[in-house]
């Protein structure tokens, strides 16, 4: 088992079991977790080459190993119940690493991908999926709004997310090859602000932030939320905007088989030439 650095603790983890336990109980809602399976496998099935081992870190269902299997792309699929903040796998073996939804939740998610990163085989694959840093924003402004009118403050309620550029820097940082980040939008409609409320119990998406406040949300608090959002967020005909964003990243074991980057001044052809313009050197002003 990897161990890495101790870093801020951002979720409570502890919480966040039991929050998914509550969700499995309740019968999960797993429409996000579907889709991104389901996208995930159309993703894979352009990458030109099959995978021996595989392993499928932190998705909360099997989609995600169902599509796998399905694919006829992997050859052993590993399924391990691993602390994501500690894996179990050793150094270069694994020819795939997969994940959907699961990696937002990680307190050191750069010790994560480093881990990741070391237990690949060269040239092999991390392809992840995590929540991206846009989503909820119409819950995440309600609930601030209407704390600030009825308790005169804010309380963390919407987990930070991070963003593609973060994400990119950090696939750098981990040393993967040929790093790609991308994201999707994805609008989801509900009756009342309640409804989307208990889907993310359902999926085990509730609030876990170690700062949060431990006390119930006041009913008033609740009530204003309520107005607030659909005053703000509401379509013509009365239902809910929520966004989900959903942040792809993807990158390589390095390998030395692998395109690399030219060295500068190594190129045989001039960028002018190709197109068909001419070079102005430094300083010089283009004539009319």
């Amino acid at each position: 088992m990897q161990q890495m650095s101790a870093g801020p603790t951002i979720f409570d983890r502890n919480t966040l079991r039991l929050r998914q336990r509550r969700a499995r109980a309740l019968g999960p809602a797993t429409f996000l977790l579907d889709r991104v399976a389901s996208d995930m496998g159309e993703r894979l099935a352009v990458v030109l080459r099959q995978f021996g081992r595989a392993a499928d870190l932190g998705t909360p269902t099997r989609a995600v190993r169902r599509m796998l299997a399905e694919s006829g792309k992997v050859g052993r699929i590993v399924d391990v119940m691993a602390d994501e903040e500690a894996l179990p796998f050793a150094n270069g073996s694994l020819d795939l690493v997969v994940s959907a939804l699961a990696l937002q939740f990680v307190n050191d998610l750069p010790g994560t991908l480093i881990q990741i990163r070391r237990a690949l085989k060269p040239d092999g694959l991390l392809l992840a999926a995590l929540i991206g840093g846009d989503s909820l924003t119409e819950l995440r402004e309600a609930f601030a709004q209407a704390e600030t009118e009825i308790e005169g403050g804010v309380s963390p309620r919407v987990a930070p997310f991070a963003d593609a550029r973060a994400l990119g820097a950090l696939l750098q940082r981990a040393g993967f090859a040929l790093p790609v980040v991308d994201s999707d939008r994805l609008t989801v409609r509900y009756r009342t602000v309640l409804d989307l409320m208990r889907d993310l119990r359902r999926m085990g998406a509730t609030n876990v932030l170690t700062e949060r406040r431990r006390t119930p949300l006041r009913r008033k608090t609740l009530f204003r939320l309520a107005e607030i959002y659909a005053e703000r967020f509401a379509d013509a005909d009365g239902r809910l905007r929520a966004t989900f964003e959903i942040s792809w990243l993807s990158g390589w074991a390095p390998h030395e088989s692998q395109q690399k980057p030219l060295k500068p001044g190594s190129a045989s052809h001039r960028l002018a030439d190709a197109l068909g313009t001419r070079e102005i050197p430094a300083g010089e002003k283009p004539k009319p």
